[in-house]
């Protein structure tokens, strides 16, 4: 176990810094194709979880400047404001509206979703963007560890309360998950929670990103026949406000080696505009192409074995019925 925690380290940190970087990007979108990008979303409805700063704000107003409807989902609603009215002014694109909400409760995840959802409009893009690393233990007012909370519980809650919208833009419809390079440096794991007594925020951090590549998978195998296509991606190494918050010292280490936060979107966009059929629904993916899950050596495929377990515990931690059942907000 130690020593394949200590490979993962080594290997991830090689694997970053050539891959993740600025330099990583500009090598790798040599092979992009420039007509990817052209395709446009006159009528599509697209809804950005934490589309105020940062990989979420960029993908946002990647989407506007096609012309799709926007919805950007933030709990702070001066800055949500702010970003709505800059988004606007910068695409020229009008369809552009805020969603208050805290993700970090279920509460409130459940019902903004029942709000959204009366209005019965097919919803063609879910990206599940909001993230968070806080490196101390806070608990939630509903008891939950808060990374845990953000990351993964209104991850999961919020996708499947949009299922019957997204089924309404079927076959086209499409849910991406921004992840984090930091998954490969954990395996699956049942204690959502970190009961270890010693709270370690990355350890968590990398934990949840894991889950969320793992639900990916999930997702497209439980949802195969609902049109909906199922996608995670890592953005690379950016400088968002969020890194810069959480990370001080690498944002500071790596400054000018990071990515923009354009660059880091970029393949959430390049996800949300190509063809279904060239995409493969479950897949993890960098920098418009699909990527490896796991790194060799690193003792984490096995435990994807694991998210059966970890889906259960979700739904009864959510207070969600089964996949078999119509979502709570029907």
């Amino acid at each position: 176990m130690f020593l394949q925690r200590a490979w993962r380290q080594v290997a991830f940190g090689v694997y970053g810094f050539t891959q993740f970087t600025k330099s990583g990007f500009q090598e790798h979108s040599k092979k992009f194709k420039a007509e990817d990008m052209q395709v446009q979303m006159e009528g599509k409805n697209c809804l950005v979880t934490g589309g105020n700063s940062g990989i979420g704000f960029a993908a946002a107003e990647g989407l506007a400047s096609r012309g799709a409807t926007v919805y950007i989902v933030c709990r702070n609603k001066e800055k949500g404001e702010a970003a709505l009215s800059k988004i606007q002014s910068t695409t020229g694109n009008k369809n552009i509206h805020l969603e208050i909400c805290d993700l970090s409760s279920i509460s409130e995840v459940k019902s903004f979703a029942s709000r959204f959802s009366s209005e019965n409009k097919p919803l063609h893009v879910l990206v599940n963007n909001a993230g968070l690393l806080e490196h101390n233990r806070v608990t939630t007012s509903e008891g939950l560890e808060l990374n845990f909370a953000v990351n993964v519980a209104a991850t999961f809650a919020m996708t499947e309360l949009m299922r019957p919208l997204l089924e309404k833009a079927a076959p086209d419809a499409r849910v991406i998950t921004v992840s984090s390079g930091g998954m490969y440096m954990a395996p699956l794991s049942t204690d959502l929670q970190y009961s270890e007594p010693k709270f370690d925020g990355m350890t968590q951090y990398t934990r949840n990103k894991r889950i969320q590549v793992a639900l990916t998978e999930k997702w497209s195998q439980i949802y195969d026949d609902k049109g909906i296509g199922f996608y995670s991606m890592h953005p690379g190494w950016a400088q968002t406000p969020g890194v810069a918050k959480s990370l001080p010292t690498f944002s500071d280490k790596l400054s000018g080696m990071l990515r923009t936060s354009e660059e880091g979107a970029d393949t959430v966009v390049w996800l949300a505009l190509q063809p279904k059929e060239k995409l493969v629904s479950g897949a993890f993916y960098f920098d418009r192409a699909e990527a490896p899950k796991h790194l060799a050596l690193a003792g984490t495929w096995s435990s994807h074995s694991l998210i059966d377990t970890i889906v259960d515990n979700l739904r009864s931690i959510c207070s969600l019925p089964s996949s078999t059942e119509a979502p709570a907000n029907q």
